[in-house]
């Protein structure tokens, strides 16, 4: 059952009395009902979600309507809801219970949103795919044999398949950005620490940010809006005010009129054929429009695959260190002749292999002798990539680019390969590299019959100019 309701139109069919919150959760649990199968949600809030439906109802009948009065959301399992399951999709965390809520579901849930459930991804946010879950993969919507992108399949599918309205997700790499370009979707990562990260479960704590999931870029705007801004909960906050978004959509001197495009990007093997003809048509379009897009020489590309990769393990391996059956997590019951062994078991059984191979790797890249030849020099090209990125913005309003090389591709293609599966995040991680904010907008069909669409790049803190771009697109 198709049943896709913005924001604004719910709340159009609020004061008309149309519809009611209880109606309105009703549909989407029979959505998710009739479309198990996807294995998009964990674990589904029925009772919960439509008692509070219920009192959202009388709050309207009473006249108090809140900015996202009715709006149903998913949570990726990564985000603390306090007396609610939180495992990251990891058997390590089966059975634990958050005993807080993130900040940004606190400040979901005092704007009036209504949370029915959480939903599944890669485990602890590790993959690409959303193969790496211990509770079985996701299956994109679209064609149930293809992947929907990772490590937020789960919260991306929710939207695709309309199970819920929005979804928060995260974006280490690519997390959000990458599987709704997969699903055909908006995904908006913001400015790193434009969202606070109190109450996510960290991957890696440096390039961590929740990220949102919806149908069009109004509504995003929307969510942002609300759940952004500074946290005395996380230092990593920013301080700075938070715009009203929304309202700035349309402001066509917020929209970037000088684009820049990696010559690299699309000079590399990766990139699907018809996708670069795509972009080239697209590139056409808006100069004859009056727009600038030029090429932009950027020879550190090559290097921002294995630079996130070599930081991201590093701090994973640190972050992942707690869960050890003694403070957090699975406990191995099969008798044990030591303590070593006892942490051995706990986390050689609790950890998925695409986790215990990242936190190897961190371990490696942060041992003693090979620390300045990896993670030094690693923390020397961010760096460089931060400064020549600053130099772009300094010419130009936005970077666009592909969001993924591909469209979504068949479960088991990538999968024996970490290097083709890490070479999927090529586009996406340079804006975790940097903290810059960066969004996917749906746009196209490929000749396979599946979606992709466009990435748009700003400096740091400029959202409301992110968001104006991708509402242009959007129309285009």
């Amino acid at each position: 059952m198709e049943y896709k309701v913005s924001i604004a139109l719910l709340h159009t069919q609020l004061a008309s009395g149309t519809l009611t919150c209880v109606q309105h959760v009703q549909q989407y649990l029979t959505n998710i009902q009739a479309n198990t199968h996807l294995n998009a949600f964990l674990e589904v809030f029925e009772a919960e979600a439509l008692e509070r439906a219920a009192y959202l109802d009388e709050l309207w009948q009473q006249g108090t309507h809140l900015p996202l009065h009715g709006v149903v959301v998913g949570l990726k399992d990564v985000i603390s809801y306090q007396g609610h399951k939180l495992s990251a999709a990891s058997k390590i965390l089966e059975n634990f219970t958050a005993v807080y809520s993130a900040t940004a579901v606190e400040r979901l849930l005092q704007a009036g949103a209504i949370i029915i459930g959480r939903q599944n991804c890669d485990e602890f946010a590790m993959g690409g795919s959303n193969e790496n879950s211990a509770f079985g993969k996701v299956l994109n919507a679209l064609d149930n044999n293809r992947v929907p992108g990772g490590s937020s399949g789960g919260s991306a599918v929710s939207v695709q398949a309309n199970l819920c309205q929005i979804s928060l997700g995260t974006d280490t790499g690519g997390s959000v950005r990458q599987p709704a370009d997969f699903c055909g979707i908006v995904g908006v990562k913001p400015t790193y620490g434009r969202i606070s990260r109190h109450g996510l479960l960290a991957y890696a704590s440096s390039f961590d940010q929740i990220g949102i999931f919806s149908h069009t870029v109004q509504d995003a705007a929307l969510v942002l809006e609300t759940i952004a801004g500074a946290d005395n909960f996380d230092s990593t906050a920013l301080p700075s005010a938070v715009p009203p978004y929304s309202q700035y959509l349309h402001d066509t001197q917020l929209q970037a009129k000088r684009f820049a495009y990696f010559k690299q990007s699309f000079e590399h093997p990766s990139l699907d054929t018809h996708i670069k003809q795509q972009f080239e048509q697209l590139f056409n379009d808006l100069r004859r429009q009056g727009y600038t897009v030029e090429a932009v020489d950027f020879p550190l590309l090559p290097y921002v695959v294995p630079t996130y990769y070599v930081l991201t393990t590093a701090e994973a391996s640190s972050n992942l260190s707690r869960y050890d059956g003694v403070k957090f997590g699975y406990v191995h019951t099969q008798a044990i002749q030591s303590l070593d062994e006892f942490y051995k078991q706990n986390r050689s059984n609790g950890f998925g292999k695409e986790v215990k191979r990242r936190i190897m790797l961190g371990n490696f890249v942060l041992s003693a002798g090979y620390f300045d030849a990896y993670y030094t020099k690693a923390q020397q090209v961010r760096q460089l990539l931060h400064t020549q990125t600053q130099a772009i913005f300094e010419q130009f309003d936005a970077i666009i680019s592909p969001t993924v090389p591909t469209p979504a591709f068949p479960f088991g293609e990538k999968s024996a390969s970490p290097i083709d599966m890490f070479l999927a995040d090529i586009f996406t991680v340079h804006a975790n590299l940097v903290g810059i904010p960066g969004i996917s907008v749906p746009k196209y069909t490929h000749i396979s019959g599946m979606p992709f669409g466009i990435q748009v790049f700003t400096n740091k803190e400029k959202e409301a100019e992110l968001l104006a771009t991708a509402a242009f697109f959007e129309q285009l």
